[in-house]
């Protein structure tokens, strides 16, 4: 039975180790696809078919990339839209967790249902009134327009009040008796407690606001206030795309990112058990 068991135990972990090199496989073909890209000649790219090389490796895709468009603006507007507005975000997210989760209102309950069913509201919905409301402001082509709107997402709220609600109200009861007030408990107890999913939140809101397209596209009308995306874009005009500058400059883009996942994986991993099992 021994014998038995520990042959089930060693085919299954071959399978599982099969099927998760797969897995991996499968989703880093693009990563692989585009770094390989971005070595050919722009004639090439589509000529060699499915083909990760080339007749020769064009290594001068990337200083044409950085020469080709603004790219140092880019970047600069780039990393300034997304630290800005991950850090507005994660603000957002920490109060209205902190209200919900521990401030006593009427129809409390109904109004985060409410906030979370927002969820499910795609990005094409909400770009028509918030550009309408942006120009009326005359906040369009702005930092402003490109940051706030959406800092004010559910998500995080919902991450982070999930886990205030298995947080012990001892803790915050003994720093009333201490005279503390809402302000000094959030700053001073809470805080230290929510690191975790505080940096999913971070994360995940410096990674969407690095990749998004379509609202900087409706926002922004100078080639000054660019982002990544609509730097990308200008690869293309009218003698059509220079697909080999552009891979470049695409898998250039996507280092920070990349980086970010690597180094803090394993406190994303702790922050997003956190969040979906309530802390515990």
């Amino acid at each position: 039975m021994r014998n038995s068991s520990s042959a089930s135990r060693t085919v299954f972990a071959a399978v599982s180790a099969i099927g998760l090199t797969l897995i991996a496989a499968f989703f880093l073909f693009p990563f692989v696809w585009m770094l390989a890209t971005s070595l050919k000649p722009t004639a090439e790219v589509f000529s060699s078919g499915a083909s990760l090389t080339a007749s020769r490796i064009e290594w001068s895709n990337y200083p044409s990339a950085l020469t080709s468009i603004p790219f140092a603006r880019v970047i600069l507007n780039s990393i300034l839209v997304s630290v800005l507005g991950s850090l507005l975000a994660m603000l957002v997210s920490v109060l209205s967790a902190y209200a919900f989760a521990r401030l006593r209102f009427r129809f409390r309950r109904h109004l985060f249902a409410l906030f979370v069913a927002t969820l499910v509201l795609p990005q094409e919905v909400l770009v028509i009134p918030l550009f309408i409301g942006m120009q009326r402001l005359g906040l369009v082509n702005s930092y402003f327009a490109l940051i706030v709107p959406f800092a004010f997402g559910a998500f995080g709220a919902f991450l982070i009040r999930q886990f205030l609600m298995q947080l012990p109200l001892e803790f915050e009861e003994a720093a009333r008796i201490d005279g503390c007030n809402d302000l000094t408990m959030m700053t001073r107890i809470l805080l230290p407690l929510l690191k975790a999913p505080i940096l999913v939140v971070g994360v995940f809101a410096f990674i969407d606001y690095w990749s998004t397209f379509l609202w900087p596209l409706i926002v922004v009308n100078d080639q000054t206030m660019a982002t990544i995306p609509l730097g990308l874009q200008m690869f293309s005009g009218e003698r059509g795309t220079d697909w080999g500058p552009m891979m470049a400059a695409v898998t250039m883009t996507t280092i920070p990112s990349f980086l970010i996942v690597v180094f803090l994986q394993r406190q994303l991993e702790k922050g997003v058990a956190l969040g979906a099992f309530g802390g515990r």
